[in-house]
Order: structure tokens, then C-alpha cells, then sequence
């Protein structure tokens, strides 16, 4: 008979004794004077990216392997994970002496990959195997069962989500004061899930708020719809959070105890990841700079009154070859730059009134190619202060007879048609246009390649690195009139896709 779920008073005791401080530190609870003063609140952030294993990760396993009898230690341990809580099991077993095994899938990122057998040092073995961190799980589990090992949960577990409810308790000791809100990131929720039980038993006045991205977003899901969702598939920029379902502990615990969930975008996560570098000089990862995404959306929908936020900056296992990336979609985020399509008349002096009109004000991106018809496409990001000025901005243009496409939000033209703006091909007829996401590593392009049929053809392919484990990738394919066959194909192949055939950056400057 399985036991009844812990309720909140016990998690409460479990929290106050949980085993962490052997391998974790009490990190800062730092005021960000930067941010502070450009929100006009006050932004503490939980600096959870400065713990050993630069992640809060290390407080649940911990807790987990430490109350485990020593005989079932001496047997040694194993878990499944694409990133951080690999981390903390590899530390928290060497630290112990147990033996320990770590299932990665092959697409982790190496960042972690690398620091996770360097944590574990010669107790902990690292395994690579499966394509994805389900296919690494399954894997996992047949290892148990063959070894006679303990299994160590990532999130879904009272002891691990105990050992990450200490954040919670260190933030209340830490700032006695007035808290008006504490911001969580979310993957499978055990933080969440641990910090939104401890205040509502302690501080219960305080709000707290999980924040996950729009393409990750199982929590948000699962409780709108009062049950656990499944997600087909997730977004892979915040690999930290990319969890499809949450677990069934966590869920009972944030649909009882979190106020709300906030989602937020690629561009909102980029800039507060140079947000926090500006107050601590620090870059983090994705997932750990979600809180502080969420606190600024929270910020800017604010009244006048002067709020008190706490956001968990929960890892800093940054991948350096995304930093590129990051610099350019922070921009986006901070609504600095404005993107337009404007097509202008192929007349002499209409290029010339177009820059006239764009004045004095700086350019970020300008693309000019003579057009085919009546008409020429300009691809123009301007830089801006505030989102605010595309409006009037566009509103210029078209007073001066021009037509005008605001692109800002559209992830084709920021991620890909700004760096392949430059004419369309007569011989592209049929043509239907797809943004993949392919998983870095060798083979990844030759297993869609040797699948398709050798009837269709590429008649597009534009690849971006986005120094993650997953790059973006824009192709054209001709089917003729294959097309139900191509749809098959492209459901069958397991890539995560968006048709964008009908996108007005696409037809404008590449159709």
C-alpha cells in the first residue's frame, strides 16, 4: 500500500531538517542595484548560480542520497538527467563515497556533460545513451534493474523537493521585511513546488509565482487544466526547464500553493540574462535567469505603489557559444531595436526619400536588393527606446506612401530572413517552407536527408547555431503534388517543426 503524500506541515519539518549545508552553501540574497533603479523596485535576486555546482540542484539530491541506509548507499545510485541535477548527484556521491551512475542523453550539453564527471570524479560514471532525456530514462531504469541500484529522482520526490524548499527558508531569514513576491523558475517544479509550501506555511501573505517559457510551459497547463499535461513537444532554448510533464507531487503542491504561473519569451529570458550580468557580472543559463524574466514582466504591469521582488537566479551552467545569440535576441527583449519590411516603388529616388526618412536614427540591420516587379524589399531593424516608438515609426513610412510589415515579434524574420535577405528564385514553385529545431550532434541532417523521398527536393536550407543543443534550421521542399505524403514524413521524423509557408517575411523577401 503506498504511502499517503506528505501534507504541508510535514513538508514544513522535513524543510527545516533537511540535510543540505554538509555540500551546499547559504547563498546571497543580493539587491540588484541595476535593475532595481531601472524598474523602479526593489529586485533581490537568490543567487542559486554561485552554489558549487552553480545550480540549487545540489540541495534536493543531496538530501535524497544522504538519508539513505548505508547499506543501500554502499549498492550505489543512479539517475537520468540532461543537465543540472546530473550535477548535483555527481557531487553529492562523491562527497559520500557511493557509487553512482549518470544516464545523459546524447544531445546534453557538453558544458554540463563535462562538469558532471568532473564533479563525480572516479566513483561516478557517467553514461551517454538515447537521443532525448526519456530515451536516457528508459535506459536508466533497465540499469537499476540489472545493477540493484537506487534510483535519485530529479523533481519528483518529498525529500528532493524538501531539500530545494531550503531556498525558501534562507530567503525569509535572510529579508525580515515586506516581501511582496517571490519569482520560481519552473521545469518539473520541485523548486517551486518546495518554496511555494514553505511561505505559504510561514509567510503565507507573500506571493509566489512560477515562470516558464511559452514553448515549456507543462505547469501552466497542467494547472489550467486541473490535471497533469503532457507537452508533444518543448522548447529546447531553456534546457533547464524543458520538461514535457511535470511530476505528480510537484503538480499537487504548485496547483495548491503557487499564486500564479507567468510565461515569458526567448527575448524576455535573453534580456535577463543581461540584466543579471550588469548587477553581478555573472552570466547564467537560461532557466536561471526565468525568475528574473518573470519579475520584470511582473514589474512592468505594476501600479505606482513600490514593490519588493525576489527572483531565484537557479544555475549558471552557460553553454559560452550561446552568448552570441543571446546578445542579439536581448536587443529584441529590451525594445531596442525595431524591425520593419517596407517595400518601396523601383523608381528613381524612393531608396533615397526611405533613408531620409530613417534620418539620423541608428541602424542595426539594413537589406536592399532590387526587386523583380514594381517593387523593392527593405529588411530595416532601427534602433529604439522604447516598443512604444514602432507605431509612429511605422506610421512615417506609410504617410510617405511605403508599405510596411512590423516584424518584431516574428521569430522567422529575427532568426532567420534577416541573414538571407538578398532575392527570390523563379524556379521555387511549390514550394512550402519549414523551421525546424534539429538536436546538435553528428547525423542529425543525414537522417532527415536519407529519409525524405527522392522525389522531393531542397530547394531552401538556412542553419543556425545558437550554441545550444539544439540548432534552428529553415528548409524549403518541393513535393509537388506529394503533399499528404510530406506531412506523414515530416509528423514521422520526430523533430519539432512549424510550417511557415504563409509567413509575410517569407513571401515578401524570399517567395
Amino acid at each position: 500500500m503506498q504511502a499517503p503524500a506528505p501534507d504541508a506541515t510535514d513538508y514544513l519539518r522535513r524543510i527545516l531538517n533537511a540535510r543540505v549545508y554538509d555540500v551546499a552553501r547559504r547563498t546571497e540574497l543580493q539587491h540588484a542595484t541595476v535593475l532595481s533603479e531601472q524598474l523602479g523596485h526593489d529586485i533581490l535576486l537568490k543567487r542559486e548560480d554561485t552554489q558549487p555546482v552553480s545550480s540549487f540542484k545540489l540541495r534536493g539530491a543531496y538530501n535524497r542520497i544522504s538519508g539513505l541506509p548505508a547499506d543501500v548507499l554502499a549498492r550505489g545510485i543512479i539517475t537520468a538527467s540532461a543537465g543540472n541535477h546530473a550535477q548535483g548527484v555527481a557531487w553529492s556521491a562523491a562527497q559520500l563515497g557511493a557509487p553512482a551512475v549518470i544516464v545523459v542523453p546524447q544531445t546534453a550539453p557538453r558544458v554540463k556533460v563535462d562538469a558532471t564527471r568532473r564533479f563525480g570524479g572516479p566513483t561516478v560514471e557517467v553514461v551517454e545513451a538515447g537521443e532525448s532525456y526519456n530515451e536516457a530514462f528508459a535506459h536508466a531504469l533497465a540499469l537499476q534493474r540489472e545493477r540493484g541500484m537506487t534510483f535519485i529522482p530529479a523533481f519528483d520526490d518529498p525529500d528532493v523537493i524538501a531539500g530545494q524548499g531550503t531556498v525558501a527558508m534562507e530567503i525569509l531569514s535572510q529579508h525580515q521585511g515586506r516581501i511582496d513576491a517571490i519569482f520560481v523558475p519552473i521545469g518539473g517544479g520541485s523548486l517551486a513546488a518546495g518554496v511555494a509550501t514553505y511561505v505559504k506555511m510561514v509567510r503565507p501573505d507573500i506571493r509566489v509565482i512560477g515562470v516558464q517559457t511559452h514553448d515549456s510551459c507543462a505547469m501552466a497547463r497542467s494547472i489550467e487544466a486541473g490535471r497533469r499535461v503532457e507537452l508533444p513537444e518543448v522548447g529546447l532554448f531553456s534546457d533547464g526547464t524543458a520538461v514535457k510533464l511535470v511530476g505528480e507531487e510537484t503538480f499537487r503542491l504548485c496547483r495548491d500553493y503557487l499564486d500564479e504561473v507567468i510565461l515569458v519569451d526567448t527575448d524576455e529570458v535573453c534580456l535577463a540574462i543581461k540584466d543579471i550580468y550588469k548587477d553581478t557580472r555573472r552570466f547564467v543559463e537560461p532557466a536561471g535567469a526565468l525568475a528574473v524574466a518573470g519579475a520584470r514582466r511582473y514589474a512592468s504591469q505594476a501600479g505606482a505603489r513600490r514593490f519588493t521582488l525576489v527572483a531565484i537566479t537557479s544555475g549558471a551552467n552557460l553553454n559560452i557559444d550561446r552568448i552570441r545569440f543571446i546578445a542579439e535576441r536581448a536587443a529584441v527583449g529590451e525594445s531596442r531595436e525595431a524591425i520593419f519590411a517596407v517595400s518601396i516603388p523601383e523608381e528613381r529616388g524612393s531608396f533615397l526619400h526611405f533613408c531620409e526618412l530613417v534620418g539620423e536614427r541608428n541602424v542595426t540591420e539594413f537589406n536592399y536588393r532590387l526587386g523583380t516587379d514594381d517593387k523593392a524589399r527593405i529588411f530595416v531593424g532601427l534602433q529604439i527606446d522604447d516598443r512604444a516608438e514602432e507605431a509612429p515609426l511605422a506610421a512615417t513610412f506609410e504617410a510617405a506612401g511605403f508599405s510596411v510589415v512590423n516584424l518584431g515579434g516574428d521569430e522567422l524574420a529575427t532568426q532567420h530572413i534577416r541573414h538571407m535577405v538578398g532575392g527570390r528564385s523563379t524556379d521555387a514553385q511549390g514550394e512550402r517552407l519549414f523551421r525546424f529545431e534539429f538536436p546538435e550532434r553528428p547525423g542529425a541532417l543525414m537522417r532527415f536527408l536519407r529519409s525524405m523521398s527522392p522525389e522531393w527536393n531542397i530547394s531552401l536550407f538556412h542553419y543556425r547555431n545558437q550554441g545550444a543543443d539544439c540548432s534552428s534550421t529553415l528548409v524549403g521542399i518541393q513535393a509537388g503534388a506529394d503533399d499528404a505524403a510530406l506531412t506523414r514524413f515530416l509528423d514521422r521524423l520526430g523533430y519539432p517543426y512549424r510550417e511557415e509557408t504563409a509567413n509575410p517575411a517569407y513571401r515578401l523577401f524570399l517567395r
